[in-house]
Parts: structure tokens; sequence; C-alpha cells
């Protein structure tokens, strides 16, 4: 299932594309980010992000500026309604999840509790 960025209820910000697409130009042809989600973390799960190759048939596809992010159909369940963002402060730079189902989340914005 191939899901646009108006047609999902997780959105990636325009800075976020902008810099996935970056870090996929020296990537193989058709490579993606995979952004998923993992028990353990300080908060009981955390937010995880690989690059591939492999897409399943039922993974959430979004693509925006040249970059594609793909999202697992358990890892969906988790992140419906976030927002992925990419943010530069004096803090440094990262990919940050804002995720309205999330009831607690660690300092660093990495893990996070439903």
């Amino acid at each position: 299932m191939t899901e646009t960025l108006t047609e999902t209820p997780v959105i990636l910000t325009a800075p976020a594309a902008r810099r996935v697409a970056e870090i996929l130009k020296d990537e193989a042809p058709g490579a993606a980010l995979r952004v998923g989600v993992d028990g353990g973390g300080c908060s009981g799960f955390q937010y995880t992000y690989d690059i591939t190759t492999t897409r399943e048939a039922d993974d959430i596809v979004l693509e925006a500026e040249g970059a594609t992010v793909l999202i697992d159909q358990v890892s969906f369940e988790y992140l419906k309604g976030s927002h992925i963002d990419y943010v530069s402060d004096l803090m440094g730079s990262a990919f940050k999840i804002h995720n309205p189902q999330a009831t607690a989340s660690c300092g660093c914005g990495t893990s996070f509790a439903i």
C-alpha cells in the first residue's frame, strides 16, 4: 500500500524530507529510510531509523522532495498522528518525532511511553 503525504496520518515535514533526500543521495538506487518502533529505551518504546532497499507489500510509504520513508504496519500503529521532523539547534541536529500518542518521553526524545 502506498500512501502519500496527504493521505496518511503520519506527516513528513519539509526539513525532514530534505534531510532524508540528502542522506539517500549516496545510497543504492531505491534506498529509503525505514522509521520504526521497537520495545526498549528509557520510556518503554524507542524510535529506530535504518536505510534499506527492501520494501514490504504493506509498508506505509511517505514520499516528498526526493525522499522516501517507509513505516511497517506494526510501527505505524504507534506512529499514527505523528510528525517526523528534522531540527537543528544548539544541542545538535536530529530527526524528532512529535507523537501525540506518547504519554511520556525521555529527555533525548528517542524513546516514549504510550
